[in-house]
């Protein structure tokens, strides 16, 4: 590849081309949020092909091309799974019916072109991490960079774990959930999700222009604590599942803590 600018513009126009197809697919099932799926893949996918088409440090692209492959197609395979047998998610059902003759042109622009412009800038320090070529060794900020990663992983697949298996019990059907890791934080998952792109970024710190790309974990953590993660799940759930509220109360909203005493 012969620039990194060649190289991010055509890294977006895949990963507008991949949610287009995603795209057509939803108008066909009628159901968009497939996207969810589509998510964590496209970051893979990107990942993939700047491995294909750089010569950087051979080492370093592995390590972080195979630490967002390995959480894109994990989130995707894990709701793709959770998926199965459900239908739209309430979200996208409440756009469809607010505006049904607009709503295949809207969900294009607003969900499947965002979310593909979302996840090219938030992969950037993958993509910019494999197209650099030094240093030619893999150094202290590569291993703290994969600490934290396989920090957040694990916090992503034990949560997913222990809430699927909370849910897949009948006796817990309208339960909160406040086992395991989900007794300190709401939402340990997105955590770990969180975690996760914090790892990427200081593996992208080891080469000369990482640190640009400092915006990528800050967008992740944003987008996960105040627009389409906690403040969308704590309303939905607060309303419709009894003691919600309580153990909002309770317990930490994201990052993990001991939850709080009853009061006297």
């Amino acid at each position: 590849m012969g620039s990194i600018q060649s190289l991010l513009f055509l890294n977006l126009a895949l990963a507008v081309g991949v949610m287009f197809v995603v795209w057509l697919w939803s108008l066909r099932i009628q159901d968009v949020s497939i996207i969810d799926i589509a998510w964590g893949a496209s970051g893979a996918f990107l990942a993939i092909s700047t491995f294909a088409l750089t010569s950087g440090y051979l080492p370093r692209k592995i390590l972080i091309a195979g630490m967002t492959v390995a959480w894109g197609f994990r989130l995707a395979a894990h709701i793709g799974w959770r998926k199965k047998g459900k239908g739209e998610d309430f979200r996208y059902a409440a756009m469809r019916e607010n505006n049904p003759a607009s709503f295949p042109a809207r969900s294009l622009v607003t969900v499947f072109t965002l979310q593909a412009f979302l996840i090219w800038v938030i992969s950037l320090p993958v993509q910019v991490t494999q197209a650099s070529p030094i240093p030619p060794t893999l150094t202290f900020l590569d291993y703290l960079g994969f600490a934290v990663w396989l920090t957040g992983f694990a916090f992503e697949v034990i949560s997913d774990w222990q809430l699927s298996r909370f849910l897949a019990d009948p006796a817990n059907r309208g339960r909160v959930m406040d086992r395991g890791l989900w007794r300190y934080s709401r939402h340990p998952n997105y955590f770990g999700d969180a975690v996760v792109w914090w790892g990427i970024f200081l593996v992208a710190t080891a080469t000369p222009n990482g640190w640009l790309t400092v915006f990528s974990p800050i967008l992740m953590s944003l987008l996960l604590t105040r627009v389409s993660g906690v403040p969308l799940l704590d309303k939905a759930l607060a309303e419709r599942r009894p003691g919600y509220r309580e153990y909002m109360h309770r317990t930490s909203s994201f990052i993990p803590w001991p939850p709080k005493k009853p009061s006297s």
